[in-house]
């Protein structure tokens, strides 16, 4: 009867090991944030571009679906690529990251993905509630799409009001 056990519990680990390995892993536990955040700011400064951080985890299903949303749709990735320096900003189970959320002026008070929106220069400009762009289990692309083109550069310029 042990042994039955013992292969049981030994299958199990095995299947729920293989599931983790399975699932992708988008965000990058090991980088430090403050460096992440600090390159992100000067490389969209550079390009003339807003820094759009999607702050979630690997642990983060509607992060990950997120993600897949916006790479699978090419029109989508376009837009972002072309406004944006985009960063998966990793944020643990645990909120180890107190001060770059207040930093970012406490964006995770929505869940998880949540965005942030900064200029070139590190200026906050926008953090957006990721469940006001979902539909079903999925995301609304005229929602995201709308998202995205309203904190552009070019859509907050103030020649835009000229």
């Amino acid at each position: 009867m042990k042994n039955i056990y013992l292969v049981l519990v030994l299958f199990l680990a095995l299947n729920i090991n293989a599931q983790d390995k399975s699932k992708p892993k988008i965000y990058n536990p090991d980088i430090d944030v403050n460096v992440q955040l600090e390159e992100a700011i000067g490389k969209a400064k550079a390009e003339g571009k807003n820094v759009l951080i999607q702050i979630g985890g690997n642990w983060c299903s509607w992060c990950l679906k997120f993600h897949k949303f916006v790479k699978d749709n090419p029109e989508l990735d376009s837009l972002v690529n072309e406004n944006y320096v985009y960063i998966l900003l990793n944020i643990d189970r645990d909120h180890k990251h107190k001060e770059m959320m207040k930093k970012l002026r406490f964006p995770n008070r929505f869940g998880y993905p949540v965005f942030v929106i900064l200029d070139g220069d590190g200026r906050y400009q926008h953090t957006q509630n990721s469940a006001l762009l979902e539909l079903g289990k999925s995301y609304d692309i005229k929602k995201v799409k709308e998202f995205f083109y309203n904190w552009t550069v070019k859509a907050i310029s103030p020649e835009i009001m000229k």
